[in-house]
């Protein structure tokens, strides 16, 4: 068996997915609307910027917390966004389900993996 041939076809069917096809469709749509694009990038970057702060050790202010949950609220009541938002989510998921079964396969130990890998 060849691993990298495996990996190959593992990629396929990722790609070939209900969970991706419905992501990637809706990413799409998005994205041909900047006005939702830039919706959609700024809560992303906000959100990548608070974890990147929470996993340096860096406490996040309850005001700060507030104003993302109040952002992602709002942007929730628009249903493309909503629609994207859920379709992103049912993908990671699924692509945290399959990095957990690599992980148990092979008895991978890395350290902050395990709050991801419950």
């Amino acid at each position: 068996m060849n691993v990298y041939n495996e990996a190959h076809n593992l990629a396929t069917a990722i790609k070939e997915s209900d969970e991706f096809k419905v992501y990637n469709d809706l990413r799409k749509k998005i994205d041909q609307n900047p006005q939702l694009a830039g919706i959609v990038n700024d809560l992303q970057t906000q959100q990548l910027e608070l974890s990147m702060k929470q996993m340096s050790g860096q406490a996040i202010d309850a005001d700060t917390q507030a104003k993302m949950m109040q952002l992602y609220q709002d942007m929730m009541r628009d249903p493309s966004i909503a629609e994207y938002f859920q379709a992103e989510m049912r993908f990671s998921l699924m692509m945290q389900d399959v990095y957990k079964i690599l992980g148990e396969a092979v008895d991978l130990k890395m350290p902050g993996m395990e709050d991801l890998m419950k």
